[in-house]
């Protein structure tokens, strides 16, 4: 089952790994690919963020490192990717980009593509209750596993 995956991915954190792990789960051995913002996308997000280059060369070396797994990386220009353009079988997502996820698959449909499957991943909670996310790292209220900082 061919699976895709977006984000940031910057800091990866335990989140963004909780993901990952659903996406090798669901592959098997078919392909991986992740979506990562590009470095305009981002931006619009964080007022500084690490390069795509090394993003998408960070997500590639975790995934080797931990799963053994190369992953195909391809630059977000939008919020669709090549999931508009691509077969993809399973999608994998966050509760906030699940609508997204649900907006790709109309305009799937309305092209006359099947449906992706749609894999929404709860949030890996912070020790606070909150949940794990770039933002609250980068505001440095919890590090890359939800420990409090504060």
């Amino acid at each position: 089952m061919k699976v895709a995956l977006g984000g940031t991915f910057e800091p990866l954190h335990d989140g963004h790994k909780a993901l990952l792990k659903k996406v090798v789960e669901l592959s098997g051995n078919d392909e991986i690919v992740i979506g990562i913002t590009s470095d305009d996308m981002a931006r619009e997000r964080y007022r500084t963020v690490l390069s795509y280059t090394v993003r998408s060369e960070n997500i590639k070396q975790y995934m080797l490192r931990e799963y053994g797994r190369e992953v195909r990386t391809v630059e977000l220009s939008d919020k669709f990717g090549i999931t508009l353009d691509e077969e993809i079988d399973c999608i994998v997502v966050s509760p906030e980009t699940a609508k997204v996820a649900e907006e790709i698959n109309k305009l799937r449909c309305a092209r006359g593509c099947k449906k992706m499957k749609i894999v929404v991943i709860d949030h890996v909670r912070a020790e606070d209750g909150g949940i794990i996310s770039s933002t609250r790292i980068k505001k440095g209220e919890i590090d890359k596993h939800g420990r409090l900082l504060e």
